[in-house]
């Protein structure tokens, strides 16, 4: 039992280890691109600029709101909607875009700036929902880490202790299991979370093409 015992102790020292090391190459790369709960090799740029990707008219300048215009609304809102297909988005800006194509000059120009300035809204305040669950979960899996360590320790000291039990050291390494398991699963999610950002900025950009296209 106490060889046994050894050999788990040895093999949680290893696995500590291991994940030590990958906290710190995290660690190293949250120094070069963003703040300590940035946990992306991407650059973090909290709020997209609309004069990067938006050469038309400054939607500043408009007189009314993108909502103001009943149809532009329904547009933006469908094409930036979290269950609508992006390629279906695409779709519906070519056909408003298509639709006021042979409006006079002037309101053709203000409807298309409308249908960006909705679409750049919506798609940079889901942006910046996605960039805080993506600090909020790195700020958890610093959380976890502590956990884990504190459980190695505990698992150690109770194994040195004569006044415990075996049915409390198992207890205590399944938990122990759980938690690292947690652990593990989430951060393996990290990656894929942290190209949301730039998948929505690329879905901005081709809806914002299909606009300048009929500028």
């Amino acid at each position: 039992m106490t060889n046994d015992i050894r050999l788990m102790s040895l093999a949680l020292g290893l696995t500590m280890t291991i994940l030590g090391l990958g906290i710190s190459d995290a660690h190293a790369q949250r120094a070069a691109t963003g703040p300590p709960d940035w946990p992306c090799v991407q650059r973090l740029v909290p709020e997209l600029a609309w004069g990067t990707i938006w050469t038309g008219p400054s939607p500043e300048a408009l007189e009314r709101s993108w909502w103001e215009d009943e149809e532009v609304g329904r547009v933006v809102r469908y094409a930036t909607a979290r269950e609508t297909p992006r390629d279906e988005a695409l779709e519906r800006v070519r056909d408003f875009v298509a639709q006021v194509a042979s409006q006079p000059e002037a309101e053709r120009e203000e409807r298309l700036t409308l249908l960006f300035a909705g679409l750049f809204e919506r798609v940079n305040r889901e942006r910046g929902r996605v960039i805080e669950r993506i600090r909020s979960a790195s700020r958890g899996q610093v959380k976890r880490l502590d956990r884990l360590t504190e459980l190695v320790d505990e698992l150690e000291a109770r194994r040195a202790s004569s006044e415990s039990s075996g049915d409390d050291i198992e207890q205590l390494r399944q938990e122990l299991h759980w938690e690292q398991r947690t652990f593990q699963k989430r951060q393996q999610l990290l990656p894929v979370l942290c190209e949301k950002p730039a998948l929505l900025e690329e879905e901005l950009s081709r809806m914002v093409r299909a606009i300048r296209a009929e500028l």
